[in-house]
């Protein structure tokens, strides 16, 4: 990889992130839409850029580099049986656990890679609407049958829109999007090496997010009080991967594992110090090597810079518009919950709408519905909000756009608003 001509989008980015992460929002006393949506800006960087998307660059970088095009083509490409390559895709979306904006990563990779735009577009829907966490969530807090309708109605929409995609735009090899892919057959590395090494990434990536739970027991609130024993734990696997498969001797991976080690040790009650030490330890390790691992870092490298500005950018004007959950952007919150009373097609597609172009982080959707609720939202335009919102966002927007062009963007996103629209007014008639 050729630092000289790298360094300085890798320090603009850099600088940006910093500036975000450290940004003084509780001493500038701006009660407005700027005020917002650099406090949104805030909260991204500091819950959701190194803990989120560094490791889904990471993976997505491992499977353009480590999973060959024919595997990928073999279980979702365009000519794959739709039952193989629809059923894969949701269920590796599901088991991931991300925001609308953690995925990108992960679907532009696969994308790349070669998978049918159908079977991408389901992963990319299922990734943060087939969550298992926040259905549970939604079923323990606002009850049950939101909770059902919530599960059933996020795998339909996956598989629906996927085959929707497929059949409009006739699911082939996209070129026009600049998401073509080498003419290679993959590398020659065993698939159960890279399955087993993404497998560490995948463990870092959902343990390292993992939430709390609504109440302080049961399994989840004891897998929540061990998680960072577990990402540590992944996180070995990874050191032991790099020395095993990728070529790393023994004193290159002890040498990059010592920082986040002794920061661990040394200050247990703050995490990020020491994951953000393993983040640089990696990225110096593999920027550094020759080979597949040179690649893999330069790959991730590729998409964090095509990703992270525009994400950025949305967020910013995400805040500005609509604010942070219980406060105010330029729309008012109290006009929101005016115009989602009641079980009306128009309350139903303004909640799937707004729901659309707001940026929830994983689980936060569940909280920020109930207040809602509260003020008055309809049980209908409440599985409208459910089924659009978290799969969805303006900074998503962008980025997809980036990735498949401007039309099948459009028409992504026309998709999930009338269908959440349709089978939230239905949910209203019968509930």
């Amino acid at each position: 990889m050729d630092w000289k001509t790298e360094w300085k989008p890798l320090s603009i980015l850099a600088a940006v992130f910093l500036a975000a992460f450290y940004l003084p929002v509780g001493r500038l006393g701006l009660d407005n839409p700027v005020g917002e949506a650099l406090r949104l800006l805030n909260e991204y960087a500091r819950e959701h850029v190194l803990l989120c998307l560094v490791p889904a660059f990471f993976i997505a970088g491992a499977i353009a580099v480590f999973i060959s095009q024919d595997a990928v083509i073999r279980y979702l490409g365009a000519d794959a049986k739709k039952w193989v390559s629809y059923s894969v895709a949701s269920v590796s979306g599901s088991i991931l656990a991300v925001c609308s904006c953690t995925v990108l990563p992960l679907f532009a990779g696969i994308h790349r890679r070669g998978a049918g735009l159908g079977p991408a577009i389901a992963f990319l829907y299922a990734g943060p609407a087939v969550n298992i966490l926040a259905i549970i969530l939604t079923a323990r807090i606002l009850g049950v049958e939101l909770g059902i309708a919530r599960a059933i109605g996020a795998v339909v929409f996956s598989v629906v829109i996927g085959l929707l995609m497929a059949a409009i735009f006739r699911d082939r090899p996209d070129t026009a999007s600049g998401a073509a892919v080498s003419a290679d057959a993959g590398p020659v590395r065993p698939l159960r090496q890279s399955v087993i090494h993404m497998a560490f990434l995948v463990g870092i990536l959902v343990f390292a997010n993992w939430n709390a739970p609504a109440g302080e027991t049961g399994f989840w609130y004891t897998v929540f009080r061990v998680k960072w024993w577990i990402t540590g734990a992944a996180g070995l696997g990874l050191a032991w991967s790099l020395h095993r498969w990728f070529g790393f001797s023994v004193r290159q991976v002890a040498l990059a594992a010592a920082a986040p080690v002794a920061l661990a040790l040394i200050f247990p009650s703050i995490p990020l110090l020491a994951f953000g030490a393993a983040v640089v330890a990696l990225s110096v390790l593999t920027s550094r090597a020759e080979g597949e691992s040179g690649e893999w870092f330069e790959s991730s490298w590729g998409l964090a810079k095509q990703i992270l500005p525009l994400l950025f950018a949305g967020v910013l004007v995400a805040g500005a518009l609509l604010g942070r959950p219980g406060h105010e952007g330029l729309i008012p919150s109290e006009w929101v919950s005016r115009a989602v009373g009641g079980n009306s097609l128009a309350a139903n597609l303004f909640a799937s709408v707004a729901g659309a172009f707001m940026y929830f982080a994983t689980l936060t959707e569940v909280p920020i519905l109930q207040g809602l609720i509260g003020s008055g939202m309809g049980k209908g335009p409440s599985l409208a909000l459910l089924l659009a919102g978290p799969a969805l966002s303006l900074p998503n927007m962008l980025v997809i756009n980036g990735i498949i062009g401007a039309k099948r963007t459009i028409v992504f996103v026309g998709l999930v608003v009338v269908m959440a629209t349709a089978s939230g007014y239905l949910y209203g008639l019968l509930f």
